[in-house]
């Protein structure tokens, strides 16, 4: 039975890399995604040139029954899952006076509440198979903070707080349960930043480079392999020394 990883919101940026390394190490993929998205044939086309396969299904984390129903999916398609990387989010900045209630509450439902949703659904075929790696992506805010981003900060700190609580639950059970804390990453999401605000973001950054993607998808390459076996409840960052 060949090894399978479900990661969530990895139709391009981070989770997209993740998902690519992952496939190279041999894992089968299950990839959800949300609505009309262009990048669906493109990961589709990379992960199966790989010669590994790949299922994607619409399905929108901070919806429980659409978890369940994806998650019941990737078991009926692949039988087993032994990898979630917690990937999906989104960010909806702004200073906290004027921030709408309803971006507030969307960040903690994709961000935090998404976490709890896929991984509650994942967690029982784990436990029956006494394996599993879990790793989801957290961020330096949620250790430190940003200004205008309480929304996305609180969603972050929930996810390690949820991380170490949980691997204290199930680490009997083979099974680890880590995060890591990404620093300022090139993705699309970073790429919108005026040049002013990468330049100030930078002195900020000892290594004086700011991440990609695949600094983070090897992480979790690490995170979810065999050498990491006696880690867990742990947050990596990959920040390029940013917070020490």
């Amino acid at each position: 039975m060949s090894k399978v990883a479900v990661i969530t919101g990895a139709t391009r940026g981070i989770g997209k890399q993740i998902a690519l390394v992952l496939a190279n190490q041999g894992y089968d993929v299950a990839i959800n995604y949300r609505g009309e998205d262009n990048d669906l044939v493109s990961v589709k086309k990379e992960v199966e040139e790989m010669g590994r396969k790949i299922y994607l299904r619409e399905c929108d984390v901070s919806d429980y029954e659409s978890c369940e129903e994806f998650i019941k999916d990737v078991i009926a398609e692949f039988g087993n899952i032994d990898v979630l990387v917690n990937n999906a989010g989104i960010t909806k900045d702004g200073l906290f006076l004027r921030m709408k209630k309803e971006d507030f509450e969307s960040v903690i439902d994709v961000n935090l509440i998404g976490t709890f949703n896929m991984t509650r659904n994942v967690i029982p075929y784990m436990i029956k198979a006494k394996k599993g790696r879990i790793v989801s992506i957290a961020s330096v805010v949620g250790i430190s903070g940003n200004a205008g981003q309480t929304n996305y900060s609180a969603s972050k700190a929930g996810i390690i707080g949820f991380t170490k609580s949980l691997a204290k639950e199930v680490a009997s059970r083979n099974i680890t349960v880590n995060a890591v804390a990404p620093g300022f990453i090139k993705t699309p999401m970073t790429d919108v930043l005026k040049d002013e605000v990468k330049e100030e973001m930078l002195k900020l950054i000892p290594l004086k480079r700011f991440g990609n993607p695949e600094d983070v998808a090897n992480v979790v390459k690490f995170l979810v392999s065999e050498d990491s076996s006696y880690i867990t409840g742990q947050v990596l960052h990959i920040d390029g020394g940013m917070l020490m």
